[in-house]
């Protein structure tokens, strides 16, 4: 029988790749928002500097003119247009000036 030999150091792990952020699904001259999120096949962002929110709702994108609204989060009811927190308290998208 043949005795046992030593084993083999291990060899130093690779550095792990840095993960890759999703790209922005918004338009790039709109800059980073100041808030974003999305649930239930909707998703949002809102660009305080421009005056914008973009709704995307089941893949379609509306733009809305924020106006004086500083928002800040944005909740849901089954079927019901989304409301958006804001500094003067909930307003509903459907309150807000489409503009594109």
């Amino acid at each position: 029988m043949e005795p046992m030999k030593p084993m083999e150091p291990m060899k130093p792990m690779k550095p792990m790749e840095p993960m890759k952020g999703s790209e922005p699904w918004w338009p790039q001259e709109l800059g980073q928002p100041s808030t974003s999120g999305g649930q239930n096949g909707m998703r949002y962002a809102f660009f305080p500097d421009k005056q914008r929110l973009l709704v995307e709702t089941d893949g379609k994108l509306a733009t809305y003119d924020s106006g004086n609204h500083r928002i800040s989060g944005v909740s849901q009811s089954n079927g019901r247009a989304p409301s958006f927190t804001t500094q003067d308290g909930d307003v509903n998208v459907n309150d807000l000036k489409v503009v594109g």
